[in-house]
């Protein structure tokens, strides 16, 4: 079975009610390929504006959610909101959160568990340092990432994996096609021994860092490659043709 293209937008903490609606309008009057899953991620004050405005076929995530239900989590987002919103993504794992919050590998794996077993879909991110790129590590750290969702995790179906090497995101450099390909076939492969063939043959790898309209089609025609998560270029009109590179 085809996997299809998925193409998410994380708008990070960026963004007013004036230009996230004018973002979300131009994506409505937009001609996108049908044949690619969109999910645009607004900050949390502005998911029910986004949800409300944006047509029916592009879904809406939130960029961290809970893994408890509702209750005296000052601050925090639960499961139980998104639904009741009609937020039905959310992004987890992402680098920024485990390097700037803290959030190790077990704590998104547990937050994870929790949102798709309670009908959230998961972006989860993963990926390495300069540092652990540059030691030859790339791959160990990825494992041990992949090893805690794991254990966590029994149902891989509401899960979206993102690879975001960590020293491409926002600083315009680009893991080589050649690069990003290498490590998504390994994280296909680690799938396919560690968990399941048929896991690994239905789960949707992104690519993330520094995506923009310029890098996105030779990305897009690798074999392991199936789809995007991007940053800073989903604040922009060329989010468009992100979205539509395999046209």
């Amino acid at each position: 079975m085809a996997r299809k293209f998925f193409v998410g937008g994380n708008f990070k903490m960026n963004g007013s009610i004036s230009s996230i609606t004018e973002i979300v309008e131009n994506l409505n009057k937009a001609q996108l390929d049908p044949n690619v899953e969109t999910v645009i991620a607004p900050p949390a004050l502005y998911l029910l504006l986004v949800r409300e405005k944006a047509k029916k076929e592009i879904g809406v995530a939130a960029q961290n959610v809970f893994d408890k239900p509702n209750g005296a989590f000052t601050g925090e987002i639960s499961v139980q909101h998104l639904t009741d919103s009609g937020i039905d993504w959310a992004i987890l794992g992402h680098s920024e959160r485990r390097a700037i919050l803290g959030e190790s590998d077990e704590v998104v794996a547990s937050k994870t568990k929790y949102a798709t077993e309670n009908g959230v879909s998961v972006i989860w991110c993963c990926g390495e340092s300069l540092e652990q790129r540059e030691a030859g590590q790339t791959l160990d750290v990825i494992a041990a990432q992949l090893a805690a969702l794991k254990a966590k995790v029994a149902d891989w179906s509401r899960i979206v994996v993102a690879y975001e090497p960590i020293w491409a995101i926002g600083t315009g450099k680009v893991a080589t096609t050649e690069q990003a390909q290498e490590v998504h076939a390994s994280i296909r492969a680690w799938l396919a021994e560690n968990v399941s063939q048929s896991v690994a043959d239905a789960t949707r790898i992104l690519y993330g860092g520094s995506v923009s309209e310029k890098n996105c089609r030779e990305l897009s025609k690798q074999p392991d490659i199936d789809g995007f998560l991007v940053g800073g270029a989903s604040l922009k009109p060329a989010f468009v043709d992100i979205i539509n590179c395999k046209l």
